[in-house]
């Protein structure tokens, strides 16, 4: 590569995003779809944490996106409903390699939530449906024998999802896409949209 050149291609970001993933799955030992969520409440307070990539691509929604699953009820569930923003990021170690995404949320139909939530292992489904994520747990022992009573009370077969437990598509207005270079002389380029179906102008960014 010649060093005066960028090494992040002017493409369709979903495109470019699809090559880098399949890149991480090869390369990362744990969770390449693993990404930071951002969320805020209305008055800016912010806060974040590691989930994981459910489904992405430029077929989701009206405009393309990133989809990931969670309880409702928790914190960054109720941050989520109260303030329809959000920012992902990857980071590939590996790889040397982040992505960077932001846009607007939309909670995805309970068809896709009730599809997604069965697909999952039997344990995972019994995990989720007795949590009460992010309140306080008075002792690990409560959780276990919450598991332990849906797991007689449903002895086999799907669990049925909690009417809280759904997932949300980021649609993005922006994707940034980090690489590393020798010396930190590192190559960013940025894609920007106004909003769906708009199309994509890109520029590079000083690291």
């Amino acid at each position: 590569m010649n060093e005066t050149e960028s090494a992040i291609p002017v493409t369709d970001p979903f495109t470019l995003f699809e090559a880098w993933f399949a890149e991480a799955k090869e390369a990362e030992p744990n969770d390449p779809n693993a990404m930071a969520l951002a969320t805020a409440t209305p008055e800016g307070r912010p806060s974040v944490r590691m989930v994981l990539l459910k489904g992405h691509g430029s077929h989701w929604g009206e405009g393309g996106g990133f989809v990931f699953y969670t309880n409702a009820e928790s914190r960054k569930g109720e941050e989520i409903r109260a303030n329809m923003q959000a920012s992902l990021l990857f980071h590939w170690k590996s790889l040397r390699r982040q992505i960077r995404i932001e846009g607007p949320l939309a909670e995805v139909s309970s068809e896709q939530a009730d599809a997604y939530f069965h697909s999952r292992p039997r344990v995972s489904q019994i995990g989720s449906a007795a949590s009460d994520q992010s309140r306080p747990l008075p002792n690990r022992q409560v959780y276990l024998d919450r598991v332990a009573a849906l797991e007689e009370r449903y002895p086999e077969g799907d669990i049925p999802r909690p009417q809280h437990w759904t997932g949300f598509l980021l649609t993005p207005t922006a994707i940034e896409f980090w690489s590393d270079r020798e010396f930190r002389l590192h190559d960013r380029r940025r894609f920007t949209r106004e909003g769906p179906g708009e199309a994509w102008s890109n520029t590079l960014l000083y690291p």
